[in-house]
């Protein structure tokens, strides 16, 4: 019985008081769902993107998709009123700062209607001009481009593979979560 409390007590103190829980990992693997994104991106859209000056500002924003990762959550926002539209990115992923300490960053990447319509359009258009290449030998042959301060890189894995490089952050976007994004997002803006 004293062995058992001694365990349990161990257990608890090191899950509770640790800097980085023994647990992350295994049960916390997609810590950012597209409800979390969803709450950290109001505050991003509300001071970031649309004015606030007004008395009142109404605006909608929706997730679309989050990568299997949890590294990459698409959201969709539509401020009428101002006139305003388009794709949130948001990014989330481990940093360590210069004393060695493990913490959880995440930011926010606003593309305008337009970019994002071009940035999905230009993922899609290449992925289907170099499907062949990137298939004949997979997680060996790689497609790179750029968007404006983005950089996204192709692969074959089972199925085509997105990493996207922005801001120090490295997130990899399925092609399941990212066709799910291009249809939604589609879908909310011409709706």
């Amino acid at each position: 019985m004293r062995t058992l409390f001694l365990l349990l007590f161990t257990i608890v103190f090191s899950v509770s008081y640790g800097q980085v829980s023994p647990l992350s990992g295994l049960y916390l693997a997609k810590e950012f769902s597209k409800d979390q994104a969803l709450y950290k991106a109001k505050q991003y859209v509300m001071t970031e993107i649309i004015n606030t000056d007004s008395d009142v500002t109404k605006f909608e924003l929706d997730p679309l998709a989050a990568a299997n990762s949890g590294e990459l959550t698409s959201l969709v926002y539509r401020c009428d009123e101002q006139g305003l539209g388009g794709l949130v990115l948001g990014f989330f992923g481990d940093r360590w700062n210069e004393n060695g300490v493990f913490y959880q960053a995440y930011a926010f990447r606003n593309l305008k209607e337009s970019e994002a319509f071009a940035v999905l359009q230009r993922i899609e258009t290449i992925m289907d001009e170099q499907s062949k290449y990137i298939g004949s030998d997979s997680n060996t042959n790689n497609v790179v481009f750029k968007f404006d301060d983005m950089t996204f890189l192709m692969y074959e894995d089972g199925s085509t593979k997105i990493r996207v490089f922005w801001n120090g952050f490295d997130a990899e976007w399925e092609e399941s979560a990212f066709n799910r994004t291009r249809r939604r997002f589609a879908r909310k803006i011409d709706g």
